[in-house]
């Protein structure tokens, strides 16, 4: 059986700049690249940590830095309560780079310039009291839209790729079947699976169709732990299916991401992507690349080309930018060894 076909790179990178990212990225995966992030380096390397500055500081959780409020406690936030997310300031600054490093040849051309955003939801259920929500989240939607249209408006359809972080969003759902106790991940709406597909139908309503969209479903990577362990991969599975139809009269989604646990090399896991929906012009890649541990990813390649009757690209499960700097040459060797290059 072929090699997985393609590298996908999820967001954020150990390194300490764009700059460095654009220099080394391109030249350790060599043709197996169809867009690059940035790296999501600096303020941006613990994911949706660096927005708790732009919410209200009485609308945050404690864990981030909120006080303790007493129970009686209201307040009326407004559009105006949420500073702009900088999204789009810190892409269009890495685009810059971008350009100038692919004119060098640096990049090859016809690799996008990768964006991978967070929902409204997960900054919203990450950073936010419960009892705020339902109040706040419309107004940080607005935001993230804002900066999503800046970012559309500035960097031509041909160049870029966007991606959704889909973390919050799976364990909402595990927190509805019951898997997850935790009232920190509850929803604040009802069905829940049909609210969350009712958001991304929303964040991506104004996407242009040339725009490959890609869906990065998660289980988490605080302290490198899963905020709870996948049973196998229906959970995700089910999910991608629903998005694929929500969107699929309007656009193509340009790829999906989803994780493999380290001890996963089992037909159990895979076997909900037979069931997947996608057409063969949604890419798949499957996280099943771990540092220091070529013989682990080929036998995860093994369990999933036994299952997945279609071509696919390999990953890691998630983000590598709090991976220490000294695996990032082991990831990035074997998902090259264990891969071909992009068609």
């Amino acid at each position: 059986m072929e090699s997985p076909t393609g590298v996908h790179l999820v967001g954020s990178i150990p390194l300490s700049s764009a700059d460095e990212v654009f220099h080394k990225i391109p030249a350790a995966l060599p043709g197996r690249l169809f867009s690059i992030p940035d790296g999501e380096t600096g303020t941006r390397a613990n994911w949706i940590g660096w927005q708790i500055p732009f919410f209200p500081k009485d609308a945050l959780r404690p864990t981030v830095g909120g006080p303790e409020l007493p129970a009686d406690y209201s307040a009326t936030f407004t559009q105006s309560s949420l500073e702009p997310t900088q999204y789009d300031t810190q892409a269009l600054s890495s685009y810059k780079q971008f350009v100038k490093l692919r004119d060098d040849g640096i990049i090859p051309k016809g690799v996008r310039f990768q964006v991978s955003l967070p929902t409204p939801y997960a900054c919203i259920q990450g950073h936010t009291k419960p009892e705020f929500h339902a109040q706040l989240e419309p107004f940080y939607e607005q935001r993230i839209l804002e900066s999503l249209a800046a970012i559309i408006k500035e960097i031509p359809a041909h160049d870029l790729a966007l991606q959704w972080d889909l973390c919050f969003e799976t364990t909402a759902l595990e927190y509805d079947r019951g898997r997850l106790t935790d009232e920190f991940f509850k929803a604040h709406f009802k069905p829940v699976k049909a609210g969350l597909l009712d958001r991304i139908e929303r964040i991506c309503a104004d996407i242009p169709s040339e725009i490959p969209v890609g869906f990065h479903l998660c289980y988490g990577d605080l302290g490198h732990r899963h905020f709870i362990e996948p049973e196998d991969l229906g959970v995700l599975v089910d999910f991608a299916n629903g998005i694929l139809k929500r969107l699929g009269g309007k656009r193509t989604v340009g790829w999906l991401h989803v994780p493999v646990p380290k001890d996963r090399d089992d037909a159990a896991y895979f076997k909900p992507l037979r069931d997947l929906e996608a057409s063969k012009d949604t890419r798949l890649y499957l996280g099943l690349v771990h540092s220091n541990d070529k013989s682990g990813t080929l036998r995860r390649i093994k369990a999933a080309q036994e299952i997945v009757q279609r071509e696919f690209g390999v990953s890691t499960e998630c983000g590598i930018g709090r991976t220490p700097l000294e695996e990032l040459d082991s990831i990035l060797q074997i998902a090259k060894d264990v891969s071909v290059p992009v068609k």
